[in-house]
């Protein structure tokens, strides 16, 4: 199976491939899909959602999983984060593709059998997990791969529960 994990984000959007098969881990990308903020709010979605879109043509995954968003207290922010969620998800689902969400403790949980951990610790993780010579960079890339590696530790009858509906 082969899983895009998604940091969702709008001036910074974490991805992460992984192929899972019979619990070992291939690495195939990650990084970010990065916008300026010299464009416009619609460019930058533009550039977002290309950028997943691109992603799935390229890597065909299975299944797609995100972080979900956690709580802004700059409301512009949490819109403006909440539109780059909208326009990776709206990619996904033209590609006909099965989407999951995984809170950041769900998914630090799984990663680091902490659900407090702090980022370090689940970049560490990500890192021996996955068996990388460094920790992956930027942080965003890094939560991309954990919500991948979250997914792929979910796989099984309870996993219709983290499915975006």
């Amino acid at each position: 199976m082969i899983i895009l994990g998604i940091d969702p984000g709008y001036a910074i959007l974490g991805y992460g491939v992984l192929k899972f098969d019979r619990g070992i881990f291939t690495v195939l990308d990650y990084g970010v899909i990065e916008t300026k903020a010299d464009r416009t709010f619609p460019e930058r979605l533009e550039i977002l959602h290309r950028g997943v879109s691109m992603l799935i043509e390229r890597y065909k995954p299975d299944h797609i999983a995100f972080e979900e968003l956690f709580f802004y207290h700059n409301a512009k922010t949490a819109i403006q984060v909440a539109a780059g969620r909208g326009v990776a998800l709206l990619a996904a689902q033209q590609a006909g593709l099965p989407l999951y969400e995984y809170t950041p403790m769900q998914i630090k949980l799984s990663v680091t059998g902490d659900g407090h951990a702090d980022k370090l610790q689940v970049q560490t993780m990500v890192k021996l997990l996955l068996k990388l010579k460094d920790i992956p960079k930027p942080d965003d890339a890094a939560d991309a791969l954990g919500a991948a590696i979250c997914h792929a530790s979910s796989v099984g009858p309870a996993l219709e529960e983290f499915r975006i509906k």
